[in-house]
């Protein structure tokens, strides 16, 4: 069991990034069984809930001839539009059922703010919307993160960097996560965590003491 100096950051298990939802992740409900064994050796873990309103900026639907992917600039820089996905109190946005979620100590749901996307768990795509997160861990003692969930390329790696900027040891659990691989972000995001210190382990690894 790992202790109170580190913590476990499940990213956003929700079922419009699984097989058939909205944004869906290649093969992102096999993270599931393997988050959970992750969280059975934490004592320490935290949730995040992808948490939008139906008219968020994001989506290519709230901005006439846009459609998915395509981006857009926004006062706070370049934004990828999504489709729909994870509308507050909608089935989608609900963490899957087969996730041990009463073993989390803390839910930050993300991206409720109409007028910014949020990736990541600490702080919002201006860059300046703290979510809390970075002071919580401060609060309870906790030095280093894990981090695993949906996606890889998106709010696991931004969470990931956010965490060292935050002056937080972090580790991305590699086979507890999924990826969305557009244009190659995948390869960009492993290559931004590697040049600012986050770690790369697998499951195995991780659940080792130490």
């Amino acid at each position: 069991m790992k202790g109170p100096s580190e913590a476990l950051l499940v990213i956003d298990v929700q079922y419009d990034f699984m097989p058939g939802g909205a944004l869906p992740v290649t093969r992102g409900d096999e993270v599931v069984p393997v988050v959970n064994r992750l969280m059975a050796g934490f004592e320490h873990v935290v949730l995040t809930q992808d948490w939008h309103p139906a008219d968020h900026v994001s989506f290519a639907a709230n901005h006439a001839g846009r459609q998915p992917f395509e981006t857009l600039a926004l006062p706070y820089g370049e934004q990828v539009l999504w489709p729909l996905h994870c509308v507050q109190g909608s089935a989608g946005a609900a963490l899957h059922a087969d996730l041990e979620v009463n073993r989390a100590r803390l839910l930050i749901r993300k991206g409720h703010r109409r007028d910014i996307d949020s990736y990541s768990a600490f702080v919002e795509a201006d860059r300046k919307t703290s979510t809390g997160l970075a002071g919580y861990l401060r609060e309870s003692g906790v030095r280093r993160v894990w981090c695993c969930g949906l996606a890889t390329d998106y709010c696991v790696a931004w969470t990931a960097l956010d965490a060292r900027a935050a002056g937080l040891d972090a580790v991305v659990v590699d086979d507890a996560c999924r990826a969305i691989d557009l244009d190659g972000s995948l390869e960009r995001a492993w290559k931004d965590m590697q040049a600012a210190g986050v770690g790369r382990m697998g499951v195995e690894f991780s659940c080792v003491d130490g």
